[in-house]
């Protein structure tokens, strides 16, 4: 018998023993006056004189320690990532209690009632008055040194990433308090939120492979989405003139530290702007997101301090000068030459080939908050071209801590050029680019229709959120990334044996 299956049927057998006391051992409705953050909140800087006027409080969590004395013991019990202990003594509880608290096991579900006083070391504490049993563990929680330090464990058991390790529940807070910074700004300058299919029969948007799913009655494939922006723009067609979406979009592409397939963005459209009103609210949207998640502009990531507060901005042509590394440092003439372009990359084009350049050159180096300026019109089928220069489009994109953060452009409203554009995909699906848009034409349909100038925008809630909290991966910002599947775990069929069936 293994340790674990000998530890199962050790805590299934405290269950039987636990329910032999009269209480259930999955537990009913409790009742709490505090949360155990605001006690510490609270009380906290409180002193024993100060807490000689009784303060009596109800509070449930996990036990998380437990020191047994005799005749007393201490346990700290966890709830919403913090932890409060308890005094227990067998002359203040009914001896049922007392005989329960002799039961727990770590990671036990318990309810407290009493009183908060402090210990003759000065740690602030509930003297416990009446004590009850909300849910068993039967498994094992980690060593409460050492956490848990399994990142395979963690990411496929967040459940238990989450209880053994507080500092990942405050990843997850500010995640939401990201989330809620941009919901709220958007809707203060009047955006309607607004929802899109997840299904389609064309997938569009963006430069990716989709995932393909079959609807059995329709008998058609449809496609995950890869981007809302298409659902998005029909709308501001439709007369919504500033819609946003906080959306979950699927690509089917490889795993890293920076791509997860199944992530969430931000998208937004707004009538009557362009490109450049969209760089003056992205910084500022940037800018608060930080100051609503941590307080301030700044954060820390990795070995870097990113400032919020300001953005800068530069065209490609520039950030390929600027950041290129090894001998023959190109000119801005030179970046703009088609010739010297094709003779530096292996792409077909000069704007794919200047794309590349700052891919490989750049990118990696724009640590602090970053436009990039005007992209070349082969790798930007939805934007509008730049005036007197075909060639190039308006379009941004947002650039901290070495990645892309967002995409933004002034978006293509002439139906005929946008057919154009899909036909200049086309030719490059057939050239070998699986990541090519296709055609779309009731969207052009659509554009048929009149659509505003309008400007559109896409951010990152995983990567902005890997930055504002020190994340290294994002397997670390998303509750449940992808893995590869988990191997037998056998925990059905030892609990079919505890219960005498084969």
């Amino acid at each position: 018998m293994s340790l674990e299956d000998d530890l199962l049927k050790q805590r299934a057998a405290r269950t039987r023993e636990i329910e032999a006391l009269g209480y259930r051992p999955y537990g009913q409705r409790f009742d709490a006056t505090h949360a155990v953050p605001d006690i510490l909140r609270e009380y906290g800087a409180k002193t024993a004189e100060e807490l000689a006027a009784r303060v009596d409080v109800r509070i449930a969590g996990r036990v998380m320690t437990i020191r047994h004395m005799g005749k007393a013991g201490f346990a700290h019990v966890q709830q919403n990532g913090e932890k409060l202990q308890i005094y227990v003594r067998k002359d203040a509880v009914p001896e049922r209690d007392f005989a329960l608290f002799k039961m727990l096991d770590l990671g036990d579900i318990v309810g407290v009632d009493g009183y908060l006083f402090r210990t003759r070391t000065g740690e602030l504490s509930v003297h416990v008055e009446k004590l009850e049993f909300l849910s068993k563990t039967l498994l094992s929680i980690p060593e409460k040194w050492h956490g848990l330090e399994d990142v395979e464990i963690r990411y496929r058991q967040r459940y238990l990433d989450l209880i053994a390790n507080p500092a990942v529940r405050d990843v997850f807070v500010r995640r939401a308090r990201i989330i809620s910074s941009l919901r709220r700004q958007l809707e203060s300058r009047g955006f309607i939120e607004v929802e899109t299919p997840m299904m389609q029969p064309l997938y569009g948007g963006a430069a990716a492979r989709p995932f393909v799913t079959h609807h059995n009655t329709l008998d058609v494939d449809l496609y995950l989405r890869i981007a809302p922006e298409l659902y998005l723009k029909r709308l501001v067609v439709g007369g919504l003139e500033r819609v946003y979406e906080i959306n979950r979009n699927f690509r089917n592409e490889g795993l890293s530290t920076h791509h997860n397939p199944e992530f969430t963005m931000l998208e937004f459209y707004q009538a009557y702007t362009d490109y450049r009103g969209l760089m003056d609210f992205s910084a500022e949207l940037l800018r608060q997101a930080a100051l609503d998640a941590n307080g301030t502009t700044v954060a820390e990531f990795e070995e870097h301090k990113i400032d919020f507060a300001s953005v800068r901005r530069l065209s490609m042509r520039e950030a390929v000068v600027e950041f290129w590394t090894g001998a023959d440092k190109p000119s801005i003439d030179n970046v703009a030459d088609p010739e010297w372009l094709l003779r530096h990359s292996s792409k077909a084009t000069a704007g794919e080939a200047l794309t590349d350049l700052f891919e490989r050159h750049g990118e990696e180096k724009l640590i602090q908050p970053t436009i990039i300026y005007d992209y070349p019109v082969e790798t930007s089928p939805l934007s509008k071209n730049k005036p007197g220069d075909p060639a190039f489009v308006e379009r941004f994109e947002i650039y901290a801590g070495g990645m892309e953060l967002g995409n933004a452009y002034t978006e293509l409203n002439d139906p005929q050029e946008q057919r154009r554009r899909f036909e200049m995909q086309i030719g490059m699906r057939q050239r070998g680019d699986q990541e090519a848009h296709q055609m779309d034409e009731d969207y052009v349909r659509a554009l048929s229709y009149g659509m505003p100038p309008t400007g559109g925008e896409g951010i990152g809630i995983d990567r902005l959120t890997m930055i504002l909290t020190n994340s290294r991966s994002i397997r670390d910002v998303i509750l449940f990334p992808l893995l590869r599947p988990e191997g037998p775990i056998d925990l059905v069929q030892s609990l079919r044996e505890l219960d005498g069936e084969k």
